[in-house]
């Protein structure tokens, strides 16, 4: 069996509500490129990649004189092929080999009838659990998903999909209002939910005078942990001196050079590991090892997955022993999906693992030619910066909140879809 051909498409994907993102970026809608491994006797891996566009697709266009011809078993001989280290500086390829891997891992599994948990050393679990990831929100008239901007809505949210989907731990993405009102918010939450656990992401979007003074605030609630309250391993280290409680990342160890200097001198307590940003499937589960090694937490991250990349996070979830958290998924944010069958349903806060071959997706192609030509209609979005924001935090008093039910609303900015 050999790869014969390589197809990236790009689809956009319409979100229940536009979610607001640290330092006012938003997302109304997740663009991703779906790729497609073909071999030479008829059978097609998936794989998914965020973003990128057209750009993306000219990247997979200019692999395939790589790897043609190449046998998608011999995956470490692919990871040479794409991800040369010896060529990193002129070679940061990660997110393009993760999505090659995640369609051979796939044919694989089809050419031998198993599921890809089965290659990777057995499943030890059915389903995978999900924390409920709560955004602040813009309203959607046309979907009718309201706003989600003060204390008494965000929990309102979190009641309601823990309802419909069983979560019992509870994740707010922050940075998009002042630490001062976000933390009234998230202990609003705390308030709610005293029987769930919590964790607080703003985006490493926090000073660490501000991180620091977040994590003091917050140390007597139920958290799993305090994910990237500031940039760059040292700011971690400092903020971790100070904070009596786990910190997590998945932006400043997202490698395997990155874990070691984590190991030798540690900035976080759990990795959170992103079947796309370390470069695959694989890479997850070896640094998983290392991790279990050395005694440190680890938990499946999310990067605002359709249905293939969501099968590789639960086929990740499923085998690592040392799974200490509940994942992460921007799943239920999403109106629809492009793979066959509909889209993966929640029980209990938990998603079952697939058990077909390989990934045990298909393509629904409606959807895909559906998505592809939206994408094509509205193109990709204004991801670092929402034009309503002049600055980060310019639109919220900088004033501390004793009672978050009672402080005033942040507005919302004027001519948002």
């Amino acid at each position: 069996m050999k790869i014969a051909d390589i197809r990236a498409t790009t689809v956009t994907v319409p979100l229940e509500a536009p979610l607001l993102h640290a330092s006012g970026a938003h997302w109304g809608r997740f663009v991703r490129t779906i790729v497609e491994v073909e071999t030479d006797n008829g059978l097609v891996g998936l794989g998914e990649m965020g973003g990128g566009g057209e750009s993306a697709e000219l990247a997979f266009d200019g692999l395939k004189s790589y790897l043609i011809g190449h046998d998608p078993f011999e995956l470490e001989a692919l990871r040479f092929k794409i991800m040369n280290p010896t060529a990193s500086l002129y070679n940061n390829r990660a997110q393009l080999h993760a999505a090659i891997e995640f369609g051979c891992l796939d044919l694989m599994g089809q050419e031998l009838g198993v599921p890809v948990h089965t290659l990777l050393g057995g499943r030890l679990r059915d389903r995978v659990p999900f924390a409920s990831y709560l955004f602040f929100r813009y309203a959607n008239a046309e979907t009718g998903e309201p706003e989600i901007r003060t204390a008494d809505q965000l929990v309102e949210h979190a009641r309601r999909l823990k309802e419909e989907h069983g979560f019992t731990s509870h994740k707010l993405k922050g940075g998009v209002y002042p630490p001062e009102y976000e933390l009234g918010c998230y202990r609003a939450l705390a308030g709610a939910f005293p029987e769930d656990t919590l964790r607080f992401d703003p985006n490493a979007s926090f000073s660490v005078e501000e991180g620091i003074r977040f994590g003091l605030a917050i140390e007597d609630l139920k958290n799993d942990y305090y994910e990237d309250p500031t940039w760059g391993l040292n700011g971690m280290r400092r903020v971790r001196e100070k904070v009596k409680m786990p910190l997590s990342t998945n932006t400043v160890v997202i490698d395997f050079e990155q874990l070691a200097s984590n190991i030798l001198n540690p900035a976080a307590d759990v990795i959170l590991l992103d079947t796309t940003f370390w470069g695959g499937i694989r890479p997850c589960v070896k640094a998983a090892g290392v991790c279990e090694t050395f005694q440190l937490g680890v938990a499946v991250h999310s990067s605002g997955e359709l249905g293939i990349q969501l099968a590789t996070m639960l086929h990740l979830g499923a085998v690592l022993p040392n799974l200490s958290f509940s994942a992460d998924a921007h799943y239920h944010h999403l109106q629809d999906d492009i793979i066959d069958g509909g889209m993966f349903e929640y029980e209990g806060g938990s998603i079952k693992v697939p058990d077909g071959p390989g990934l045990g997706v298909s393509l629904d192609r409606n959807k895909l030619d559906e998505y592809a030509q939206l994408y094509k209609e509205l193109g990709g979005y204004p991801y670092d910066r929402d034009p309503g924001y002049p600055g980060r935090y310019a639109l919220v008093p900088k004033q501390r909140f004793a009672d978050p039910h009672k402080a005033i609303a942040p507005p919302i900015p004027t001519g948002q879809k």
